[in-house]
């Protein structure tokens, strides 16, 4: 009887020590993966800190410029941000122009007259502005008016109809190819300012030192890139747009030619 109990109790010494033997090593791998998080984290915030304290950065650009570098930034931001909105309003203007040419082609002219294929068109078509300019040509043409030959004073009121559809589609066009021609001149601006202050740099400290030269040098070339940037955008979305407004303005000087000869032979046979 005593030696099994002692048996016994040598196997629940085993059955302890063995317990802390798994706890210990339980306790170090936690240890050693709390130790690797640590060195992790650090070096994610060293590299932070390295990125934050780079003195050659775009944010370090517009901190470390003066007032004329930040106005040649805002500069070109606004010429960028004004020819995206350009180039996207004018490309949806195109693109609801082309279904109104295809509503008027459909429902203008299975109309029984003018006035009813007008009034199915939609408002602000310009389909519907033209045919409603012929229409009140036909109306007005007395007094004065009369004087002139019927032909022509209709295809006059059309053809200014016409004319102001080209103009709305014409809108904003202007500022595309005023920022593409003047937008690298503006970044070249801010190249000289920056080349000016390397020199500056370079005569203060009277050697010339990769670090005293090395950021006005990267500001400059940073103006010229976003004059770049700028200007390519704006040239393409004119050019792209231009193409576009022509065959936008086929499809309503056919409409305005062929109303012309519906009211022509309106009137003719009236």
């Amino acid at each position: 009887m005593r030696r099994a109990w002692h048996g016994s109790c040598n196997f629940g010494q085993v059955t302890l020590i063995s317990c802390h033997d798994m706890s210990s090593a339980l306790h170090a791998r936690n240890f050693r993966r709390l130790a690797a998080f640590a060195l992790a984290s650090a070096a994610t915030i060293a590299h932070a800190q390295t990125a934050t304290d780079n003195p050659y950065g775009i944010s370090a650009l517009w901190l470390q410029s003066d007032l004329v570098a930040r106005a040649v930034l805002l500069i070109l931001a606004a010429m960028s941000v004004g020819s995206w909105y350009v180039i996207v309003t004018k490309l949806l203007e195109q693109l609801r122009i082309g279904g109104h040419a295809k509503s008027a082609a459909t429902s203008f002219w299975e109309a029984g007259s003018v006035q009813a294929g007008a009034g199915a068109l939609r408002d602000g078509s310009p389909f519907r502005d033209i045919a409603e300019a012929g229409l009140e040509a036909t109306r007005r043409h007395g007094g004065l008016h009369a004087k002139i030959d019927f032909n022509d004073w209709v295809d006059l009121s059309m053809h200014r109809a016409t004319e102001r559809v080209q103009r709305r589609l014409s809108i904003g066009l202007s500022f595309l190819a005023t920022v593409g021609s003047t937008s690298p001149f503006v970044g070249l601006f801010g190249t000289v300012w920056g080349i000016y202050h390397a020199l500056t740099a370079i005569g203060l400290a009277g050697q010339a030192s990769i670090d005293k030269v090395a950021g006005p040098v990267g500001e400059a070339l940073i103006m010229t890139a976003l004059g770049l940037a700028v200007a390519v955008p704006a040239v393409l979305g004119y050019n792209f747009l231009l193409r576009r407004n022509s065959t936008v303005m086929d499809d309503v000087r056919d409409f305005s030619g062929e109303l012309h000869a519906v009211l022509l032979g309106s009137a003719a046979a009236a």
